[in-house]
């Protein structure tokens, strides 16, 4: 009998530690999609022109913008920086596609987006909702590039070219030294998609219940 009490609470013990450590995670993760902003430029189509129009459209506002950002510590002053700054953003974006000879539409807007799990230089964001100056060319139908706004990751270097080194001290003034480990490329990709099929599951129950 005091075998299979045991053996029961073990079991219990071991369910609850399983379902514990992915909640742990998913409240990591969303601590970490509040303390960045992501930059995204999505093309119009993935045709090599469209492609190479959304680079020159990425060049055209990262070098126009970046002294605005560059040295910003804090993400309220970035969140209000791009808010007050978006009409510019636009234009910006807009006329370097009417100068490339193209008449597409550009929007570009600040708001939360779903992301899935994008790797950047020698660090790992996961799948989440995340702040994001997200600017839209004509369609939007192309493949996205996408960098960290704040902190100011791909202002300092646009082609994600920072060494792991510079990357980790830049975040580390952010992120607490959890954070920071969960992210770095070791093994994340297994850890969060342990957290995406429990937040499936999770969300499955809770429409069960309803």
């Amino acid at each position: 009998m005091k075998k299979i009490i045991a053996i029961t609470l073990i079991t219990i013990l071991a369910f609850l530690y399983i379902i514990q450590k992915p909640r742990d995670t998913y409240a990591m993760k969303e601590d970490i999609s509040n303390k960045l902003i992501r930059f995204h430029v999505i093309a119009n189509s993935d045709s090599p022109d469209d492609q190479n129009l959304k680079l020159r459209v990425r060049d055209a506002v990262i070098k126009k913008m970046s002294s605005k950002f560059i040295g910003i510590k804090d993400l309220k002053q970035s969140e209000k920086i791009i808010k007050e700054n978006l009409h510019e953003i636009q234009k910006i974006a807009q006329d370097t596609v009417y100068s490339n000879g193209k008449r597409y539409e550009v929007n570009a807007i600040y708001g939360r987006f779903d992301f899935p799990t994008k790797y950047y230089g020698t660090i790992t964001l996961p799948a989440g909702n995340y702040n994001a100056l997200r600017i839209v060319i004509g369609n939007g139908d192309g493949k996205n590039w996408w960098c960290v706004m704040f902190p100011p990751l791909c202002f300092v270097d646009i082609t994600h070219g920072l060494s792991s080194d510079e990357t980790k001290e830049e975040l580390k003034q952010y992120l607490s030294e959890d954070e920071l480990s969960m992210i770095e490329t070791s093994k994340p990709p297994v850890k969060f998609k342990i957290v995406e099929v429990f937040e499936k599951y999770y969300k499955d129950l809770r429409m069960a219940f309803k």
